[in-house]
């Protein structure tokens, strides 16, 4: 797969990319059909590996030549030692888990550095939705309220918060509008929070 292939499909993982350094040993969680990995590794030469729990996704991961496993984020955490990945990857997947402190704390552990991203609840469209009256929807929150499989909602100011109280550096943040970097009110106008982090402990 291309650059511009994957720009097409999903412009906010080839903005994403960028952070990855070729050859880098990478972890992938929640890597639905495997896009992401599959770029870079073709296009990186990047080693690693998926988790992700969805036997559809599972399958198309197999397709596209990825290492999946298919585990939980948390169980597929526990599986690897300190310092195991150069990087690990956490898009647009976070939101789904139940323990997100713990779930940081995985991350940041077995990855030397870390890439995470999230839908930012403060985007303006989402606040006009509750102005409203309604959940939001959009396309970084496309679902329903009865069926969405999110469980957490956050802005960038409150991860910035959870960073720092679990003990994270924070190397970037970036908000993005359909793959587009936002510079001005960033959690206002940014529909997706992009973190690259470390533990303070690895600076």
């Amino acid at each position: 797969m291309k650059y511009n292939e994957l720009n097409a499909r999903r412009a906010d993982l080839a903005f994403i990319a960028h952070w990855v350094r070729a050859q880098s040993q990478v972890l992938d969680l929640g890597c639905g059909d495997g896009t992401m990995l599959e770029y870079l590794q073709a296009e990186k030469s990047c080693l690693g590996y998926g988790v992700e729990i969805d036997d559809d996704k599972i399958r198309a991961c197999v397709e596209r030549g990825v290492s999946v496993i298919q585990q939980d984020m948390q169980a597929g955490l526990a599986m690897f030692p300190d310092d195991a990945f150069d990087i690990v990857l956490c898009l647009s997947a976070l939101q789904m888990m139940k323990d997100v402190e713990g779930t940081l704390k995985g991350i940041a552990r077995v990855g030397r550095e870390a890439i995470v991203s999230f839908p930012n609840f403060a985007y303006w469209r989402h606040r006009l939705a509750i102005l409203a009256g309604h959940m939001p929807v959009s396309k970084s929150l496309p679902y329903q309220w009865y069926d969405t499989p999110n469980v957490r909602y956050s802005t960038i100011k409150d991860f910035a918060e959870l960073a720092n109280k679990v003990g994270l550096e924070v190397l970037e943040c970036i908000a993005l509008h359909e793959g587009k970097p936002v510079s001005f009110l960033p959690n206002v106008r940014g529909s997706l929070a992009v973190f690259r982090f470390r533990n303070k402990t690895s600076a």
